[in-house]
């Protein structure tokens, strides 16, 4: 059963029903009938499944590409020591998905005013506040429209966050991403590199 709450909770999110793993494993369960839930590893190993069966080798081809917009997209952004997160940097990247990068500025605004030198279409500019592994975590989160259809996540954190070892919510192992010379090796050697547990 817990399989199977876990394979309608990956179905959820492929179809953008649900958007976090947390609301898409309840109401997976509930659909079921079921009162077990899965991990969020559990969901995400289903979701990969799900995502190869529907999208072959498009995937592998999407990927690639969303590593090399994101390339682009931190060496405009270098000066913020930029790092590239969530499943572009995983290699679990589906339809749908989204780049996320990380970079660190005491102003959030001369994050937004480089990309608005780059002519980057900044779509939504948000405050968030979350509890982490270090107590509370504040962050502006800049949503990018690019050419390409692709959607963007620039998440700007303080520079004193440079370094500090953050939890994964789904695998659990920590967030390390890349830089922007580590991601220039992963597409030059290995394109397709997993970074999973």
């Amino acid at each position: 059963m817990r399989r199977r709450v876990a394979r309608e909770a990956a179905i959820l999110l492929y179809r953008s029903q649900e958007k976090e793993f947390k609301q898409a494993k309840k109401r997976a369960a509930e659909i079921l009938g079921a009162r077990v839930l899965p991990s969020n590893l559990e969901v995400a190993e289903e979701l990969d499944r799900i995502a190869d069966e529907f999208e072959g080798s498009e995937r592998q081809e999407r990927l690639v590409q969303m590593r090399r917009e994101a390339l682009k997209l931190m060496e405009f952004l270098e000066r913020f020591n930029p790092r590239l997160i969530g499943s572009v940097w995983r290699g679990t990247a589906r339809r749908n998905s989204d780049i996320d990068i990380e970079v660190f500025s005491a102003d959030p605004e001369e994050v937004l005013e480089e990309m608005r030198r780059r002519n980057l279409e900044v779509v939504e500019v948000e405050r968030v506040t979350a509890s982490g592994n270090h107590g509370v975590d504040e962050s502006t989160h800049i949503y990018l429209a690019l050419e390409s259809g692709v959607k963007a996540e620039i998440i700007v954190r303080s520079p004193e966050k440079i370094g500090e070892e953050r939890l994964c919510e789904i695998y659990g192992d920590p967030v390390r991403g890349l830089g922007i010379k580590e991601l220039r090796r992963v597409l030059r050697e290995d394109p397709l590199r997993r970074f999973v547990p």
